[in-house]
Parts: C-alpha cells; structure tokens; sequence
C-alpha cells in the first residue's frame, strides 16, 4: 500500500474542512505524488472507544501507518456505549502511554468525543486530514450508532469537517484484528481516493467475521432501524435489593430493503453514510403547516 502524500502550505484553522488535503491524496492515488506532496504526509487521527490498550487499536494503527501519520489519542479505560457524552463539569486527564519503547499515544480520561476534541485541538501536529475510530470488538449496525461510543468518536471528527470513518470488526473471542485492519485501511485508502467525500464525512463500516476468512464484497447501504428489544434479567442479590441485566437481545429484522443488518449477516463488509443533521426534513415541510400558537398560554397568566 503506497503511502500517499498530501500537501498544505501552511497551519490551517481547525474551522476548515480539509478539502484541499483530501484532493491532494485522490490526486496522489491517480497520477503519482506531484512537487507539493512530496513535504507533507497525510495527518491521521485514531481514537476509539474499547480504550488505549484495545488491540483493535493497535492494528488500525500499524495499518494506518502506511498512509500517513498517526496521533492516537483514545479512552484510558473503556468507553463503549457512551454514545456522544462529553466531559464539561471536570478537568480533562491525559497522559502520554508507552509499551516499553513503542509510544501508544494519549491516553484520555473522557470519552471518545472528548479524544477526538483534545486531539485535534491541542496534540496533532497539526489539523488531521483524516478521522477513523476503531476498531470496535462488536459490531455496530442499526441503531447501535446512537449508543456507540466508536461512532461517536467518528461524529465528533466530522462535526470538524474532516473525513471521519468508524470501524467494527464483528465480536469474536480470538478476534483478528490484524486482517481486519488490512480490510480497513484498504477501504479507507478507497475512500478518501473519491472527489467528493469532503462533502459527506461521516461514515461507518462493519466487517463480519466471514469476510477475514473468505473473498467477500463491500455493500453501500442504509442503517437499520429495528429496534432492540427492551429484554433484562431481573435479579437479587445478597441484601435484597434488585438489579438487572441487559439481555442484548438482537433485533428482528422488518425485511425489504437491505440494511446494514442484513448485509452483516450475510457476510458482506458494509459501508453507510451517515448524518449529522438528524432534522426530518419531510416532517419539517408539514409541521410548518401546523396552527400553533401560545396566545392562550400567555392570556392565562
């Protein structure tokens, strides 16, 4: 995999949406790396949210490596499920963490939102050309997005303009880690090849554990939105007092069109677009068609 070399003449604003950068390495991909691209290297910026220590992380980052300069800067303990909480009420902790000699990168007492955050406003070098976050040991398809902390951390770069890209590797106990990020970073590589993904940068991808083991395809195609059931084991424990278990009870899923669900199952790796602006633009046409008024409200005082 060539690492590509991306070109910007000077510090930018973070305000910015990296477009130029981006270009740069589709351009690079095609034609070969020109004058300006020969100084600068793609600023890549990992987070997660399984925490400093996941060894999905590790393999994203060995892969990453081969594209450009990584700044990893993730959750010193695990984060997972804490959707896009951020950390405003406490200082922010953060510390460099070393494995012998190799550097691990920052490790961050805050969530994935907050790593991102801190990593492009006070530890990348300067502002990345690119996001990824994972990779997460389980999936996360359907409305999983909402809770995750790994899609979270991916939203958060996005929210900056910058392509952003979370990664799940379906869980497994002997996870390969390795092989999925070789499916990754050839996808992400893939990716930001495209004219036009600064226009949309937020993405999400789910590799099935059926596509380390055999030929499979990637499928372009929408969230689920079945529901999970609301599923817990109910118990007692030594003095009395209740407490429950989240089951973790699958969805069902409605059929019709493909989603993520579905594709996960089949074994295919899937690639969704997703947004920012949750507005139901359709809903919004209609609502503005409503009467409403707070005149009573105010007469009644």
């Amino acid at each position: 995999m060539r690492r590509p070399r991306v070109a910007r003449p000077r510090r930018r604003a973070y305000s910015g949406c990296g477009a130029e950068s981006v270009e740069l390495f589709a351009r690079s991909a095609r034609f070969g790396p020109s004058l300006e691209e020969v100084f600068f290297t793609v600023q890549i910026l990992l987070t997660n949210d399984d925490g400093i220590y996941a060894p999905g992380l590790a393999a994203m980052e060995e892969e990453l490596r081969k594209l450009g300069d990584v700044t990893v800067v993730a959750p010193a303990i695990e984060q997972s499920g804490v959707g896009h909480s951020i950390t405003f009420l406490a200082p922010l902790m953060a510390k460099e963490v070393f494995d012998g000699d190799r550097r691990r990168g920052w490790a961050v007492e805050g969530s994935p939102a907050d790593c991102v955050k801190l990593g492009i406003g006070e530890f990348c070098p300067r502002r990345p050309d690119l996001l990824v976050s994972g990779i997460n040991g389980g999936f996360n398809v359907g409305i999983n997005v909402l809770y995750s902390g790994t899609v979270a951390g991916a939203t958060e770069g996005a929210l900056f303009g910058i392509p952003s890209i979370a990664v799940s590797l379906e869980y497994d106990e002997r996870a390969k880690f390795d092989r999925a990020a070789q499916l990754a970073a050839h996808l992400i590589e893939q990716i930001l090849q495209q004219s036009d993904v600064h226009e949309h940068p937020l993405y999400n991808v789910n590799i099935p554990t059926a596509a380390l083991e055999q030929p499979t395809e990637v499928r372009v195609v929408p969230m689920a939105t079945a529901r999970w059931p609301a599923d817990f084991d109910e118990r007692v424990d030594p003095k009395g007092r209740r407490y429950y278990w989240a089951m973790g009870t699958p969805p069902t899923t409605l059929g019709g069109e493909m989603t993520d669900l579905e594709a996960v199952e089949q074994g295919f790796v899937t690639l969704t677009p997703l947004r920012i602006d949750r507005t139901e633009l359709k809903m919004l046409e209609r609502t503005l068609q409503w009467k409403l008024s707070l005149e009573p409200a105010v007469e009644g005082r």
